[in-house]
């Protein structure tokens, strides 16, 4: 197959790098990229994320904050390969943007700080790589810090992250002593040579304290790719030598296979250890003829298609992403895998069946745009004008039409309720939502009936914040907000059959549906299914769309509090019908009337979010950090050490965590730091349950089977 996908011999497919830049928060990913385009020559200025001067933090709030939010691409040159690189945010709450630039990327450079080593978001990243097959390299960045330690992240790589860590470096010295790198390929030792902020090397001999450890770890660096390449094990047994030109192929080959990451090392706010860097992503990572062909399937048949990486090939794409742009209005990220798209020309979203015109093609750098007249395959670019398309989509020749794999997001887990200030603000804040929502799949809108509100939700108090933030910057709407609050769920615990009439006679035409519905518990995570077994005509085909409809309309509010149903399986078994009175509406409300029923006989219960906690703080606050996350209902899995701190991990539930940032701030002097993820939902405990239903205005506390 690869020389089939080769066929082509296309130079500029071949010096082409899509990466991803991805890490846990305040690892160096941002700054790593800023220092990259300063090497590179894209920028001649170097921007800081402290200064709020960084190219790829352009959001005002991104600045204001010191953080990442939205995922941001650029594109730059390192002896004449191309690469395109998307800077991706840290914090857990735009874990969204990792996933989505990772569906579309061909390799990743993941950053890990020498002091915090592997860090929860890391795993959580590592894993979304995973996910795509991504080929990777680690950068062990700020080997400058204090507490710095190369050594122990690699250990941490390989037990952690259950990778095969092949270090291609090792530093001479560490912390402020931090003067060098060995090139274990080459075996020779480049040291930086400090001029203000620029940062030459100096290519020498190993120091001799050094080249012990140098030599064994060359050693093991050879002894490693035997392990995963036959080629190199040969030559090793028998003892014939590899030319450095050799091993960096070996590494390419085993790294796309993702058999192995290599692992660099630096310091990449003092400029050190980027350029280096750079000859790994442009020698190591894939380019687009790496990696196997796009599989898609035809939308008319359900047929697999699959389509090369070609320019010859007929068009197809993903839009990864949406943008509203103030000046051109809604942006469209796109991944062209095959054909070419080109400006003014009539694209078929397959995914929708609509057709698109494109207005304008764009490169992006950060928020900057520079007009393009095509787009070719293994592009990554934006398109203007694409009305009806959102992300996820496919857009592809009209006469060739080809569905590729779509995005998966994870359930928001917080909700806030939301109002506009004044009546003019009314309009402005649909508009604003829509926008937003269209943007973020992680972000949805809803409306609550029982009370009118709008609800808005997210993966965060930050995630929401930013977006109340966004909406009163960007579309100028002023708004009261409530509360976060967390978005529970309802299920059964055991099985119950239930049935469902809605029959009206009115002396002309009636209403007639009735249906019997099995419902079990299903597996967490699983949402609700639904499946027909009805064998003979009790009810007629047709009438089973209306019956599903029916569930899952009623799912979106349950029984004991108002939340949305999950984890249920739905089976319809029986019922009956009217030849003249029964129609769809008459059979979508009795499954709806069935469904309610098997909520109230199933035993309903509410589930609440619960999140993976990851505290580090100094050994001298530990009881107090233990007390408060004890009293949060939190089961602790284990507490380890990390240099001279704690680390303690656990498992909480969402209600009881906010505010957690004030709290361990006050608790720590601000000594402690903390991050928090979605983990899994699980059974509110009953007197806690019966609470939230009588907040929630049912006042139905003896509901609580």
């Amino acid at each position: 197959m690869e020389k089939d996908i080769k066929a082509e011999n296309n130079p500029r497919l071949e010096n082409l790098r899509n990466i991803g830049i991805i890490a846990h928060i305040d690892a160096g990913k941002t700054t790593t990229t800023e220092r990259i385009l300063f090497v590179t020559g894209k920028v001649y200025k170097i921007g800081t994320v402290d200064e709020g001067t960084a190219v790829m933090d352009w959001m005002v709030q991104e600045q204001e904050r010191g953080i990442t939010i939205t995922s941001a691409s650029t594109t730059c040159f390192w002896k004449n390969r191309n690469i395109n690189i998307i800077d991706t945010p840290g914090h857990v709450d735009f874990t969204v943007e990792v996933e989505r630039s990772l569906k579309v990327l061909d390799g990743a450079v993941v950053v890990f700080c020498a002091v915090g080593g592997v860090q929860p978001q890391s795993e959580t990243v590592w894993r979304q790589a995973d996910k795509y097959k991504v080929p990777r390299i680690a950068f062990v960045n700020k080997m400058d810090r204090t507490g710095a330690n190369f050594f122990k992240v690699l250990e941490e790589i390989e037990s952690r992250l259950a990778a095969n860590p092949l270090p291609l470096q090792i530093p001479i010295g560490a912390e402020s002593n931090f003067k060098g790198i060995v090139d274990l390929i080459t075996m020779k030792a480049l040291m930086f040579k400090e001029d203000g902020k620029n940062v030459d090397i100096e290519i020498t001999d190993i120091p001799e304290d050094i080249k012990p450890t140098a030599s064994k770890y060359r050693h093991d660096l050879i002894e490693k790719l035997g392990e995963v390449d036959e080629h190199v094990m040969d030559r090793y047994i028998n003892e014939k030598g590899i030319y450095p030109h050799e091993i960096i192929d070996f590494v390419r080959k085993a790294t796309i296979a993702g058999k192995i990451t290599p692992v660099l090392c630096g310091a990449s706010a003092k400029n050190k250890g980027v350029p280096p860097l750079l000859d790994a992503i442009t020698n190591y990572l894939p380019s687009p003829l790496d990696i196997p062909p796009i599989d898609g399937t035809n939308p008319d048949t359900d047929e697999k298609i699959v389509r090369k990486v070609s320019e010859n090939e007929k068009f197809a794409g993903l839009i990864f992403k949406i943008k509203t742009d103030p000046f051109v209005g809604k942006l469209a990220y796109l991944r062209v895998y095959s054909g070419k798209i080109e400006t003014g020309s009539y694209v078929y979203n397959s995914t929708k069946g609509i057709r698109e015109r494109v207005g304008k093609l764009l490169k992006m750098h950060a928020n900057k745009q520079e007009i393009i007249s095509e787009g070719l395959a293994g592009d990554i670019i934006a398109v203007v004008g694409l009305r009806g398309t959102t992300t996820g989509d496919t857009i592809c020749d009209e006469d060739s039409p080809i569905v590729l794999e779509t995005m998966h997001f994870p359930e928001p887990v917080i909700s806030m309720a939301i109002e506009p200030k004044t009546k003019a603000d009314q309009e402005r804040l649909g508009m604003a939502l829509n926008r937003l929502e269209e943007e973020d799949p992680t972000f949805v809108v809803g409306y609550n009936k029982e009370t009118g509100q709008t609800i808005i939700s997210g993966m965060g108090e930050l995630h929401l914040e930013i977006i109340i933030d966004r909406m009163m910057r960007e579309f100028n709407v002023a708004a009261n907000v409530d509360k976060p609050q967390v978005a529970y769920k309802e299920t059964i615990l055991k099985h119950s059959r239930a049935e469902g009439k809605f029959i009206q006679q009115s002396g002309g035409r009636g209403q007639y549906g009735h249906v019997v519905l099995d419902i079990t518990p299903g597996a967490r995570g699983t949402g609700i299914t639904f499946e027909s077994k009805i064998i003979g005509g009790a009810i007629p085909r047709e009438y089973f769309s209306s019956v599903k409809e029916g569930v899952f309309k009623a799912a979106e509010n349950g029984y004991l509090a108002g939340y949305p149903v999950a984890d249920i399986d739905v089976k319809l078994v029986d019922g009956s019908y009217h030849e003249v009175d029964s129609s769809d509406i008459a059979f979508q409300m009795a499954g709806s009337i069935a469904f309610n029923e098997g909520l109230r006989t199933g035993g309903s219960i509410l589930l609440e979010p619960i999140m993976n906690l990851e505290v580090i703080t100094p050994e001298n606050y530990m009881g107090e950090v233990i007390g408060d996350v004890n009293s949060r209902r939190a089961k602790i899995e284990s507490i380890t050490d990390k240099a001279n701190l704690k680390v303690i991990k656990c498992l909480a539930p969402l209600s009881e965590m906010f505010g957690y940032a004030t709290i361990i701030r006050s608790l720590t002097q601000g000594r402690a730091t903390y991050t928090m993820e979605p983990s899994f939902y699980q059974e509110v405990p009953r007197n806690i349950g019966e609470k939230i239903i009588e907040a929630s205005g049912r006042g139905a506390g003896s509901r609580v089977k």
